[in-house]
């Protein structure tokens, strides 16, 4: 692939796959999404728990954590389960999930409790850790809310909309939203956590061969940013459709 690979089909290089949100679709979860990105799809779970980890306990906060998994066929070709505990890209991508869902929320407001999001991947096309934030920020603020209803909670402690998208440079263009044919054959790719006002959350990149220029890596942020507006509006509309705007 590299510099010989072809011009992607069906979409420019700053549009992003078809993306489809899909809440409620575990009836058991506080909340819950299910998450497609082109041929990604990711099911975000969050559960409640009344209590928080121990070396929580005496601040009087809450705790918001996250655990990422990826069924065995969920690639061309069957990946053994973790059974021993996750390996260390999987670990990787929890916290990166925890962080990025932890920087929108009010811990205090959250009180003595926590919130686990579970993302589960059942088909993998790239971007499924950017997938999991962006599905698992419906299945928090779903959490959210019903604790709010149910009278849990006097306010909402979430304060923000985060979402995730890949990026990177792709036979010398710079491309939002790669899939996975993209990314493996990537100059640069770059994962970019960012909220609905634009303020940015978190930034992984990398050169795969040759140094990229500043210039390069500014296209790729903009186009990353640009496209963490687009999803944090459908996130709006789903958890206003789900809620019924409350």
């Amino acid at each position: 692939m590299g510099q010989g690979m072809k011009k992607r089909v069906g979409r420019g290089p700053e549009e992003l796959r078809s993306i489809a949100l899909e809440p409620h679709a575990s009836p058991y979860a506080e909340g819950s999404c299910l998450i497609s990105a082109g041929s990604t799809r990711v099911l975000c779970t969050a559960s409640v728990e009344e209590r928080v980890p121990e070396w929580r306990e005496e601040s009087g906060k809450g705790w918001v954590t996250a655990e990422y998994g990826m069924l065995p066929r969920a690639t061309h070709t069957r990946r053994a389960r973790e059974r021993s505990g996750a390996g260390g890209r999987t670990r990787e991508i929890q916290r990166l999930i925890g962080r990025s869902l932890r920087s929108v929320m009010d811990l205090e407001l959250l009180g003595p409790r926590t919130i686990i999001v579970d993302a589960d991947v059942m088909q993998a096309d790239g971007g499924t850790r950017t997938a999991s934030i962006t599905g698992g920020w419906i299945a928090l603020a779903l959490a959210c809310h019903k604790l709010v209803d149910e009278g849990v909670l006097a306010q909402n402690p979430l304060q923000d909309r985060v979402a995730a998208v890949s990026a990177g440079l792709v036979a010398g263009e710079a491309r939002l939203d790669l899939d996975y044919p993209e990314d493996a054959g990537a100059q640069m790719d770059v994962n970019v956590v960012g909220t609905a006002d634009g303020r940015l959350v978190e930034i992984q990149g990398t050169a795969e061969g040759d140094p990229v220029h500043r210039d390069t890596v500014d296209q790729i942020l903009d186009l990353a940013l640009a496209g963490i507006a687009h999803l944090a509006e459908l996130q709006r509309h789903c958890l206003d459709e789900a809620t019924g705007g409350t």
